[in-house]
This record gives C-alpha cells, structure tokens and sequence, in this order.
C-alpha cells in the first residue's frame, strides 16, 4: 500500500472488536500502517458512524468516554468534509449505483479526498470504488 488511503467505518469498527477474529487482525494491521505513514484519510461522516458502533450497537458497547479518544486520535488524520456539491453528487450517484444514499455520500467523499485508494468491506453490487484518479475507477471492494 503506498499513498493516501481513505477508510470506511467498517474497517475501523473491526480493528477495535476483538470478537470479529481475522478481521480484527487485518484492520488493525492495516490501521498500524496507516498511523506510522501518516496516509491515513476519513470522512466526518466515518467518525459519526464509528461513535454509533461502538457506542450503541456493539455486542458490548464502549464507554463514551473511550470511544471521545478515538474519535480525538483519528481527527488527526486528513478528514473530508461532505459539502452541499458533493451532496448532490451523492443523490446522483445513490441513482445511478443502486446504492444507498448514506453509502454514496462515502463513495463521492472518498472521490473528493483526492488521489487516494479507497478501503471498503462492502458496497453493493455495482458500485465503483475510485482508486488512484477519478478518470480510472477500480471495480470490487477491499476487505479486511
């Protein structure tokens, strides 16, 4: 892995549950990389969703306070913030994926970050996950 990587709620949700098994050992192998090189990439709306995970729909929920230094820790890292534009470019491409609005909206801000590969779990059947520029899409997902 070389360059910026943007990463999705789910791979950060496994890196912190020791119950999901190679999972957890994969996310938090790749997440050990993305700390020491610095490429690590997020969206607001990631953080928002790793809050809900783990504080309300773990198996065995954090504590808030726990889950606030986590939250600090990857604030650190280049965090993408949606704005209205890509907002309308998420509605449009919920469309034309298939995809729900929530997955689309992380879709079209991985795009925005940049020159970026883009780790995923899952995304529909069709989606386009963009890798290194907008003008070649990389199809399928990376799962940890």
């Amino acid at each position: 892995m070389g360059g910026k990587c943007f990463v999705d709620t789910d791979i950060l949700v496994y890196a912190h549950d020791r119950s999901a098994g190679v999972k957890h050992l994969r996310a938090q192998m790749l997440l050990e990389q993305l700390w020491t090189s610095g490429w690590g990439v997020l969206s607001a709306q990631v953080l928002e969703e790793l809050c809900i995970q783990l504080c309300h729909n773990a198996g065995k929920p954090l504590p808030v306070e726990e889950v606030c230094l986590m939250v600090r820790d990857y604030s650190t890292w280049d965090v993408v913030t949606p704005t209205p534009a890509l907002v309308l470019k998420a509605l449009e491409a919920e469309r034309r994926l298939e995809v729900p609005f929530w997955d689309a909206l992380i879709l079209e801000t991985a795009k925005r970050a940049g020159r970026v590969h883009s780790l995923f779990r899952e995304f529909g059947k069709d989606a386009t996950l963009w890798g290194d520029s907008d003008s070649e899409p990389a199809r399928g997902s990376i799962a940890p």
